[in-house]
C-alpha cells in the first residue's frame, strides 16, 4: 500500500447523520419472517430478573424500515400485552408491533421512531429458513462417529480425523464386562455422538432415525441434496443420507437372533479424533430392540420409496427379527452407568426404560410393521393396547410424550387401520389440543407474551418448545381438524420465532449462526469437542473459531444449580475456587424464561443442564422448521432463482449483484463476515477481520461513512471516510461488533472480531 494514498484517521465522534442505536429490547426473529404469515416484533421492559435494573419506555410510533434504503415502509402504534401486566414466566412487560401487512421480500429492521432505537436486521422472504435448516441438519455430520471431518465439508475451522476407530475402539469393541476377551469383539462403528458426550445410546439413536423419517414423510419437498456433506449430489436428499449413517450403525448393533446392543460407551477428548480410550458396549436389552424394530420398519418404507429396494428389504428383515426377539424376551433389562449392574462409567445418560416405556416402543414398532407388512397381528396389538397410552388415558396432549402421541396419530391415518380406533384417537387428540388451559386455548389467550407458551420449564426446554410446535402441526398433518390449519401454522411459527430470538434474552438458541443471519446467538455450549478453555473451539469471538454452527442448545432451566459439592466441599481449595469462578445468576434465581446463561463451564458449575445440545433436541427442531422451508425460492427470494449462500455466508450470484466467494481461505467460522480476511460489497472493502488495532476501508467513490456498534447496539465509533482510510480501533476491547460502511448508495454491514 502506498502511504501517500492512505489517510490515517483517529476515529472522530462528529455526527454526519442521525445514527440509530440497536436496542436489545426491540425483539425480532433474527433470521426473519415468511411473507404470507404474521410478523410481530416484541418490545420488552424488564421488570424482574437479572436485567431488571434496566428499563425501556417505548415511543408511541414504530416503523418497519428497509435496511438498504432507510425508507420507513410501514408505521403503526404498538399494542400493550395484558394492559401492562408483568409476565411471571419472563419477568417482562411487553408490547407488540404488528407489521404483518408488509410482504415484500427484503432486509428490514424495526425502529422506535421517537427514541431512535432499532432492532436487529432480518429478512422477509419465502426462503428465509432454507439456510437455517441446512445448518441444523449439518450438525449431525459434525456428530458422526468414525467419520473424518475433511476440510472440504467441515471447513478448516472444524476439520478433524475420524474418531474412535483405533485399537480397541469401535471396529473391535468389546463387551463392557469382558474388556480383555477378544471373543466379544463387535464392529459397532458409525452412529452419532448423542449430545455433548460421545456415547451412543441405541434407543435414542432409533428415535433420531424415526424423527428424520417422519420429517421426510411430512415434508418431502423441503430437503435438498446440497448440504455439503460427502453424500451431497448423489440424487438422494441429504437428510436421508444422514439418517442412513444412523441406520447403518444400528444394523451393526444387531445380533443374529435379532437382539440389539443397548449402548456403546466412548472415550472423550477434544477434538474427537484425539480420544483413544477403549470403546465398550452393553448387552442386548428389550427396550433397545423394540426401538430398533420401529426404526428399521419406518426407514424401510422411506428408502423403498426412493428406490433403494435392496436396502429397504434388509431393514425390514432387521425389523422383523428385532420384533420377534423382543416379543419373546419382553423384560430383558440393562442399566448402564449403574453400580448395581457393575456398569459404572459406561455411558452418561440412563437409557433403560420402565414398563410403560417398553410398552410404547412396542406399540410404535407394531404400527410401523403393520404398515409395511399388512400383517393383522400387528394391527391387533395396536387395537388391543392403544388406550393404555397416556394421551388416551388422560385426554391430555403434552410435549413430554410426543413420540407416543405421534405413534397413535400415524396409525390413525393408515389406510387399513381399524376405523373406530382411528376415529377415537383423532377425537381425543382434537379435544386435548382444543380444550383445557394448554395448547390452543393458551395461544388464543396469549398466555405467553413471547407467543410460544410452555407450561413447564425443565432441562431441555428448547426441545419441548420445538415439540409443542410439532404438536400444533400434527392437527392438520394427520387430518385431525382441518379447520385449525391456519391456526396451527401460526402457533407453530411462534415456537420457531422464539428459538430464533423472540424471547426475553433476544437470543438465537442456535450456535454460531452469525454468518447465516443471527445477530445475537449461542456463542458456547457444553460439548466435549467445543470444551471450555479450548483455544480453538470454546467461545465465538474469544477462541479461534467457536463451536460449529447450527446446534440447538438445551435452553432455560430454572432447576439449574451448581454441583452439590459447592461452595466448599469439592475436594480441594482450587476445586472450591472453581465454584466462584463466574456468576451463576443467571441462570439461577431467575424467572423461568431467563434461566439461561451462555456458558459451557463443566464441573462443578455443571452448565450441561442449561446449554448442552442433544440430537433429540435437534431432530425436533429440524422436523418443525422443515414445514416452513420453500426450495422453489433462492436466498434472494427469487422464484427458481440461482442465488446461493456462498462460502462466507453471503447471498450471492443470481440477481443479487454480489460476486460469490468460493475460496474458504477467505472466510472462517465466527459470523457473517467474521474472520473474513477481506470482505467486499459494491466497491466497499474492509479488512482484516479479525482485526487488532486498525481496520482498512477502501471505496470506489471519494467519500463514505463508518459506524461501529457493540452487540447491544451501542454506537461506539463513527467517522467520515475517504477513498482509502485506516481506522484506529485500538481503544475497543476484544469481542464481537457490528460495523456499517455506507458509500455510493451501498451499505456493507457485517460482524467483526476485535482481537
Amino acid at each position: 500500500m502506498k502511504r501517500e494514498f492512505v489517510l490515517i484517521i483517529t476515529v472522530l465522534f462528529s455526527v454526519v447523520a442521525v445514527a440509530q442505536s440497536y436496542s436489545p429490547f426491540i425483539i425480532v426473529d433474527q433470521f426473519g419472517y415468511l411473507p404470507a404469515m404474521p410478523k410481530i416484533a416484541v418490545i420488552k421492559d424488564p421488570v424482574e430478573g437479572f436485567d431488571s435494573e434496566q428499563s425501556y419506555l417505548p415511543g408511541s410510533e414504530f416503523a418497519l424500515v428497509d435496511a438498504k434504503t432507510g425508507e420507513q415502509v410501514y408505521t403503526a402504534s404498538i399494542q400493550q400485552w395484558k394492559n401492562g401486566k408483568t409476565d411471571e414466566s419472563s419477568g417482562d412487560r411487553v408490547w407488540y408491533f404488528d407489521f404483518t401487512n408488509v410482504t415484500q421480500t427484503g432486509d428490514y429492521f424495526v425502529l422506535d421512531v421517537e427514541n431512535n432505537l432499532r432492532s436487529y436486521e432480518f429478512q422477509i422472504s419465502p426462503s428465509v429458513y432454507n439456510e437455517v435448516l441446512k445448518h441444523a441438519v449439518r450438525t449431525f455430520f459434525y456428530q458422526r462417529v468414525g467419520f473424518p471431518k475433511d476440510e472440504k465439508y467441515a471447513r478448516k475451522e472444524w476439520a478433524d480425523g475420524a474418531s474412535h476407530i483405533g485399537p480397541y475402539q469401535d471396529k473391535n469393541c468389546r463387551l463392557f464386562s469382558e474388556k480383555a476377551n477378544a471373543d466379544t469383539e463387535r464392529d459397532v462403528s458409525g452412529g452419532w455422538y448423542d449430545a455433548g458426550d460421545y456415547n451412543k445410546y441405541t434407543s435414542w439413536t432409533c428415535d433420531y432415525v424415526i424423527e428424520m423419517m417422519l420429517a421426510y414423510i411430512q415434508a418431502p419437498d423441503a430437503w435438498a441434496d446440497n448440504y455439503n456433506i460427502p453424500e451431497s449430489g448423489n440424487g438422494i436428499p441429504d437428510l436421508l443420507d444422514e439418517a442412513k449413517w444412523g441406520t447403518d450403525h444400528l444394523l451393526r448393533l444387531q445380533f443374529n437372533d435379532g437382539s440389539m446392543i443397548s449402548i456403546v460407551g466412548e472415550s472423550h477428548a477434544s477434538p474427537p479424533s484425539s480420544a483413544h480410550g477403549q470403546s465398550l458396549y452393553g448387552p442386548p436389552n428389550t427396550s433397545a430392540t423394540l426401538s430398533a424394530a420401529g426404526a428399521f420398519a419406518i426407514a424401510s418404507k422411506v428408502y423403498r420409496s426412493i428406490g433403494l429396494t435392496a436396502y429397504a428389504d434388509t431393514l425390514l428383515d432387521a425389523a422383523l427379527a428385532a420384533w420377534d426377539w423382543a416379543d419373546a424376551n419382553p423384560n430383558v433389562l440393562f442399566n448402564n452407568n449403574d453400580n448395581a449392574y457393575n456398569s459404572s462409567g459406561l455411558g452418561s445418560g440412563k437409557m433403560e426404560m420402565d414398563d410403560y416405556g417398553r410398552f410404547t416402543r412396542k406399540l410404535r414398532a407394531a404400527v410401523f410393521l403393520f404398515e409395511q407388512t399388512g400383517e393383522t397381528a400387528y394391527r391387533d396389538f395396536v387395537d388391543a393396547n392403544y388406550n393404555e397410552v397416556h394421551l388416551m388415558q388422560w385426554n391430555y396432549a403434552y410435549p413430554f410424550e410426543p413420540d407416543n402421541q405421534t405413534t397413535l396419530l400415524y396409525y390413525a391415518n393408515l389406510e387399513d387401520a381399524t376405523s373406530s380406533v382411528a376415529g377415537n384417537i383423532k377425537r381425543v387428540y382434537k379435544n386435548a389440543m382444543n380444550n383445557g388451559s394448554e395448547n390452543f386455548p393458551a395461544q388464543v389467550d396469549e398466555r405467553d407474551p413471547y407467543r410460544a407458551h410452555l407450561k413447564d420449564y425443565t432441562w431441555g426446554s428448547n426441545r419441548n418448545r420445538a415439540t409443542k410446535g410439532n404438536m400444533f402441526l400434527d392437527m392438520y398433518l394427520f387430518d385431525v381438524d382441518a379447520s385449525k390449519t391456519e391456526d396451527a401454522l401460526i402457533a407453530a411459527l411462534g415456537y420457531i420465532h422464539y428459538l430464533h430470538g423472540v424471547n426475553p434474552l433476544n437470543m438465537v438458541y442456535l450456535s454460531n449462526m452469525y454468518r447465516y443471519g443471527a445477530d445475537n446467538g449461542v456463542n458456547e455450549f457444553y460439548h466435549t469437542w467445543f470444551t471450555n478453555g479450548s483455544a480453538k473451539w470454546d467461545r465465538v469471538g474469544e477462541s479461534d473459531y467457536g463451536p460449529a454452527p447450527g446446534y440447538l442448545v438445551g435452553g432455560p432451566n430454572p432447576s439449574y444449580d451448581w454441583n452439590p459439592c459447592c461452595p466448599g466441599g469439592c475436594g480441594s481449595a482450587s476445586n472450591n475456587a472453581m465454584c466462584n469462578s463466574e456468576s451463576i445468576y443467571p441462570p439461577k434465581g431467575q424467572p423461568n424464561q431467563k434461566s439461561y446463561k451462555d456458558f459451557n463451564t463443566s464441573w462443578p458449575l455443571d452448565s450441561w443442564s442449561v446449554t448442552e445440545n442433544s440430537c433429540g433436541y435437534q431432530v425436533a427442531y429440524i422436523k418443525l422448521l422443515s414445514k416452513f422451508v420453500n426450495l422453489q425460492f433462492d436466498c434472494n427470494g427469487d422464484e427458481m432463482g440461482e442465488a446461493f449462500i456462498d462460502t462466507c455466508g453471503n447471498c450471492a450470484g443470481g440477481l443479487t449483484g454480489v460476486t460469490p466467494v468460493t475460496n474458504p481461505d477467505e472466510c472462517s467460522a465466527a459470523g457473517p463476515g467474521t474472520n473474513v480476511i477481506r470482505t467486499s460489497l459494491g466497491g466497499i472493502t474492509v479488512f482484516p477481520n479479525p482485526a487488532s488495532d486498525w481496520l482498512t476501508v477502501t471505496l470506489l467513490s471519494d467519500e463514505g461513512y463508518f459506524q461501529l456498534y457493540d452487540l447491544e447496539g451501542k454506537l461506539l465509533l463513527q467517522t467520515c471516510l475517504e477513498k482509502e482510510s485506516m481506522i484506529d480501533i485500538s481503544s475497543v476491547v476484544p469481542g464481537i461488533y457490528f460495523l456499517s460502511v455506507e458509500s455510493n448508495e451501498k451499505i456493507l454491514k457485517q460482524k467483526i472480531v476485535k482481537n
